[in-house]
């Protein structure tokens, strides 16, 4: 018997960014899921072979019902995103929620000591990349009906809301995004777009793997002594959001582990 969150999902579109691997791909693996009958994901990342291998693994699971279109995109590369909905096949291109997930963070340095290279990437993709994705998808959302119809869903930080030493730059790009999902939920008050933003505090993924360089000596040594938020917590949330009735707005959400009460304050097991 299907839920009523089933129900409202199914028949939609979704597009999943950064879907090859993290929070993306428990977000895809959650909507097919919760949805089996009838719904189209749109998953995109750098890395399509293993997009692939995720369009397998959900086309297992939950069978023909959902289909799933594995796209390589990379946000951070504004011709890309450009050309990433009109060269959609057609029965993809009436895209119904936009989750923007995709972004990482480079490094530890702190002001004075921050590579250019790693300002750039962190910038293009946390911020630009996010901002070009919205604004395709709006395009599409302002077509439907009178006022539009549609949901963006912006994957945010605790890093967004309060920054903290050697990480400057990623700190400000996810404040970005807090402000943007805000001024945009207000432009929009007319229509039916539903603008939601999830602010996870610490989850363990491949995000401080990509942070040092892959060394994942490392990258452990941040998840030492606690029990972190995993990536299918975050999906459960992101597809309770759509889920919800129309006139319902999840517009912020804030998800922490137990360990955590903000940025920097955590206790650890000795």
């Amino acid at each position: 018997m299907s839920s009523a969150m089933s129900k409202r999902l199914e028949g939609k579109t979704v597009i999943v960014t950064g879907a090859s691997s993290g929070i993306g791909k428990s977000t895809a693996v959650e909507f097919a899921r919760t949805s089996p009958k009838n719904l189209k994901l749109i998953l995109t990342a750098r890395r399509l072979d293993t997009l692939k291998q995720i369009a397998e693994e959900i086309k297992k699971e939950v069978g023909e019902g959902v289909k799933v279109l594995p796209v390589q995109l990379d946000i951070s590369k504004p011709d890309q995103v450009r050309a990433f909905i009109p060269n959609l096949p057609k029965e993809f291109q009436d895209i119904d929620v936009l989750v923007n997930n995709a972004g990482l963070v480079k490094g530890v340095d702190k002001a004075g000591d921050i590579k250019e290279e790693d300002i750039d990437t962190m910038m293009l993709t946390n911020v630009t990349g996010l901002i070009n994705m919205t604004q395709a998808c709006l395009q599409i959302f302002r077509k439907r009906g009178e006022s539009g119809q549609g949901d963006i869903i912006n994957i945010g930080s605790i890093a967004g809301r309060m920054g903290y030493p050697g990480g400057s730059i990623y700190c400000a790009t996810k404040a970005a995004v807090r402000t943007f999902t805000e001024a945009i939920r207000m432009e929009l008050i007319a229509t039916r777009i539903r603008v939601i933003e999830i602010d996870p505090g610490q989850v363990e993924t491949e995000f401080s793997v990509v942070r040092f360089g892959g060394d994942k000596a490392k990258a452990d040594k941040v998840y030492e002594g606690v029990t972190p938020l995993t990536p299918d917590d975050i999906a459960e949330t992101v597809v309770f959001a759509a889920g919800r009735p129309e006139n319902v707005v999840i517009a912020d959400m804030l998800v922490y582990p137990n360990h955590q009460a903000a940025a920097t304050v955590m206790h650890r097991r000795s």
